[in-house]
């Protein structure tokens, strides 16, 4: 029976309408309370809402971007000059580019077969069975041919391998860095494309291409001249060039455009800032360095040279966010804030029942169960007059 009750009950009372019942407390504390929580959300609303964050604009997140990419500098490494086409990878530009500031150079290596090196796992032998004929170590640098021969001119013996021989463990020649290069300069040309509000912005003007030759970025004296050295990034991404020239690294170089299109949209100018990506030196994965080789032919033989360059990569990265003014996120946003407000009841309704309603004076009046036709006539000691709505005034003589 009692499960029947409440499902009744339940289920009557469902139907039943709640109206909210306006009464005055004449309490300071809680008034202070009261008028300090709305104080808060109309400040949030005003400064963080609607003047920080811009929500009475509409916004784009995902711009279209280009990147053209340019090195430039001159240096002697040695006897020998060091221009764009020797130091810098890929030459055509692009997003990324890196340039090499120091080699380690195997020269005049050819197909044929020598010596393994003795760092890799089952090369070392003293005869013939200890090398498998036809087999291939992933971590070695040839096919093994069954034979046992010693290391070059050591006296301790390697399995023999057919692969590009001397292998460069053996025969590497390390150059010295290429210190200069911290004067080197890089050109970033950028084009960011804004389809929602149809405006395309760039970070050079067009009119002075000659300037671009001679200038070096500065965000208040060059903000339109997108030139920067090595040493100015290193030197932004907290590195030293010095330790960059030894190990390389990964360089991020990030493009913020942050536009307010309800002003000039020439006025939207970005903004550089740089970090390393890659892991830190003192880890093993640290640094950046690139294998190629240089081929050639003599006396009908092929040759090659292999590099093993070190160096600075660079990583165009592209955040775009724009806004301009639209109707429907001000009326949601408007809306939401006069909406908030009425958390500021909430709680100082849970402080008067919790906290100063101890007599349940004022729970009495804020929650009256009143009937269509209720069965005995109402009562009370207080006198309340209606304008419209059920308005209570409780003073500071109610005793609590």
């Amino acid at each position: 029976m009692g499960c029947l009750e409440f499902v009744k009950d339940f289920f009557l009372g469902f139907w039943d309408y709640e109206t909210p019942q306006v009464m005055v407390v004449k309490d300071r504390k809680l008034g202070v309370i009261y008028r300090a929580v709305q104080f808060l959300v109309i400040t949030y609303f005003i400064w963080y809402v609607f003047i920080s964050q811009k929500a009475y604009q509409e916004t784009e997140t995902r711009p279209e971007s280009s990147v053209y990419t340019e090195m430039r500098g001159v240096a002697m490494l040695g006897d020998l000059v060091q221009d764009t086409t020797e130091y810098v990878r890929p030459s055509e530009g692009g997003d990324v580019i890196s340039t090499i500031l120091r080699r380690e150079v195997t020269y005049d290596q050819t197909q044929g077969t020598c010596a393994e090196h003795y760092s890799v796992a089952n090369a070392n032998c003293t005869k013939d069975s200890d090398c498998t004929q036809g087999e291939i170590d992933f971590d070695g640098h040839g096919q093994r041919t069954g034979l046992c021969i010693p290391y070059y001119n050591y006296t301790f013996k390697t399995c023999e391998i057919k692969t590009w021989c001397p292998i460069e463990e053996y025969a590497v020649v390390r150059e010295p860095a290429l210190e200069k290069a911290i004067n080197f300069t890089v050109f970033i040309k950028n084009a960011i494309h804004f389809p929602k509000f149809k405006v395309l912005r760039g970070n050079i003007k067009p009119n002075k291409p000659k300037k671009l030759l001679r200038c070096h970025y500065h965000p208040e004296t060059n903000p339109y001249c997108p030139v920067f050295s090595l040493g100015f990034i290193a030197a932004q991404a907290r590195e030293k060039f010095s330790e960059l020239c030894k190990t390389g690294g990964i360089i991020g170089v990030l493009i913020n455009w942050k536009c307010n299109f309800d002003v000039d949209p020439s006025k939207c100018i970005p903004t550089y800032s740089f970090r390393r990506l890659d892991m830190r030196k003192n880890l093993p994965s640290s640094g950046y360095y690139d294998r190629f080789a240089k081929y050639y032919h003599k006396d009908g033989v092929e040759y090659r040279t292999l590099i093993k360059a070190y160096g600075i990569r660079l990583d165009v990265i592209v955040h775009g966010h724009a806004g301009r003014f639209s109707l429907i996120p001000t009326i949601i946003n408007t809306v939401t804030a006069m909406t908030s407000v009425g958390i500021c009841s909430i709680i100082c309704d849970w402080i008067m029942l919790t906290f100063i309603d101890k007599n349940e004076v004022f729970s009495d009046k804020k929650f009256d169960d009143v009937s269509k036709q209720p069965s005995q006539p109402m009562t009370t000691d207080l006198t309340l007059t209606s304008y419209g709505s059920t308005h209570s005034d409780l003073s500071d003589g109610v005793p609590l």
